[in-house]
């Protein structure tokens, strides 16, 4: 033994004292030890289709070859950019599609599926989402909420048909919503800020084999946002036409600065390229600058780091579980995103759920989120995000709109014991202000 080991005066370094020396009792760490014990089997499900996304990813670099000059960047009109067009190669091996567009001219999901939406759609068409509400900011995009530029204004029309009340399609409301006029069939995976349950890629599968059936030349778009990497197969691998996601979440694995992706068909890629830059111009232009080394390392990390995303979600739901609060999913339910909703039914309760995570953020710590009016949004949200990308949900961070039921959305953590820390964290403060006990 050390002669070291035996001085008293040596600082305690084990995890428990160093989590009270951060804010956290040891009463509240010892309850997230044994939540961990419980989860031990299915963390170890988790890092085997982290595993296997991995080799994934490695096998696309590999096989279209990405050297360092991949990682030099473009200026001006971006003509030749291989660094680029070698990152298209690799996501379109990743994701099985004909073609993708990665670009840092995309500047957030809602951008991609906007561009998606604009570059395959022509006034007369109609656009059907047969997942129910989309995400807040796309009613702005699709002209739900007037907007200045939005699809209505273009003469696209717009359909939504609901989930079943167990989350599930409602095929035959479907088949009745289709019409001679409709065009797309759009499907978000997450939840958005709604409790419903997240869909499954095979949930998804079947949707897109049922549209296809009916009419074969419906183009299907898939909002994959938070979804990327939790599952071994994605929604192109059952035959959607478009998969679109952003960057600042699971893909670009904490590194990407900004961008977003749109995987899929040909012409549907070629669309969107045309759409983003200009007619005549297309994919050939846009400067690189100095992001592509960081899309690459990003896109090589992001299964791993969506594997300990997908773990804090899982370790979330169980502990708050445990204090009588709704989780969706529960903490038993399989996952299909990263993305953890915990209703506390009260503002006080989502504002300090909020504040405990941003105070354990790397970044900004010692701020408070409050609620305020954010653009896009159509009811005060407030958002705990002390991250080292603006915006970025891959990294830990959590929001909610400020009316009922009052849930919080969870996400991100770029590694486990961030995660973890900081939900103990909003614990913590929720425990402080006499919401939870232990």
């Amino acid at each position: 033994m050390n002669k070291a080991d035996l001085n008293p005066d040596r600082p305690r370094l084990t995890a428990e004292h160093i989590y009270e020396q951060m804010g956290v009792s040891s009463g509240l760490w010892n309850l997230g030890v044994q939540v961990l014990e419980e989860l031990k089997d299915r963390f170890r499900a988790i890092d085997e289709t982290a595993e296997v996304n991995q080799l994934k990813v490695l096998g696309a670099m590999q096989k279209n070859r990405i050297s360092a000059e991949h990682f030099t960047g473009s200026t001006g009109y971006g003509y030749n950019d291989a660094g680029r067009d070698g990152l298209e190669r690799v996501y379109a091996d990743v994701f099985h599609t004909g073609d993708a567009l990665v670009r840092s001219q995309i500047t957030c999901g809602t951008h991609a599926l906007s561009l998606a939406l604009s570059a395959n759609l022509r006034p007369g068409d109609e656009m059907i989402s047969i997942s129910g509400k989309p995400y807040d900011t796309l009613e702005e995009v699709i002209g739900i909420r007037p907007s200045r530029g939005s699809l209505a204004e273009y003469g696209i029309t717009y359909r939504q048909v609901e989930l079943k009340r167990d989350g599930g399609f409602d095929f035959e409301a479907v088949r009745q919503s289709i019409g001679p006029k409709t065009r797309l069939a759009a499907i978000q995976r997450s939840k958005g800020y709604l409790t419903r349950p997240s869909l499954s890629v095979e949930q998804i599968g079947e949707a897109i084999r049922f549209v296809k059936t009916l009419r074969p030349d419906l183009l299907v778009m898939v909002d994959n946002c938070y979804g990327e990497f939790v599952d071994r197969l994605e929604p192109s691998d059952y035959g959607a036409d478009m998969t679109v996601g952003s960057l600042i979440k699971n893909p670009g694995g904490g590194l990407a600065p900004m961008g977003g992706y749109i995987a899929g068909t040909k012409e549907c890629v070629e669309n969107c390229a045309v759409r983003l830059t200009s007619p005549g111009l297309g994919r050939e232009v846009g400067a690189s600058l100095q992001v592509n080394r960081s899309f690459y390392q990003g896109l090589f990390l992001a299964p791993t780091v969506t594997a300990g995303a997908l773990k804090g979600a899982i370790f979330a739901a169980n502990l708050f579980g445990r204090f009588g609060y709704r989780c969706i999913p529960d903490g038993s339910e399989k996952r299909n995103d990263i993305i953890q909703a915990i209703e506390f039914g009260t503002p006080e309760g989502l504002i300090s759920f909020c504040e405990g995570i941003q105070a354990a953020a790397p970044v900004d710590s010692y701020v408070t989120p409050e609620p305020w009016a954010m653009p896009g949004y159509d009811s005060d949200v407030i958002m705990a995000a002390g991250a080292f990308i603006q915006g970025s949900s891959i990294e830990l961070s959590a929001d909610g709109p400020l009316h009922a039921p009052y849930a919080a959305y969870f996400q991100g953590g770029l590694t486990f014991e961030h995660a973890k820390y900081g939900i103990l964290k909003a614990a913590q403060r929720m425990v402080q202000k006499g919401l939870i006990r232990i």
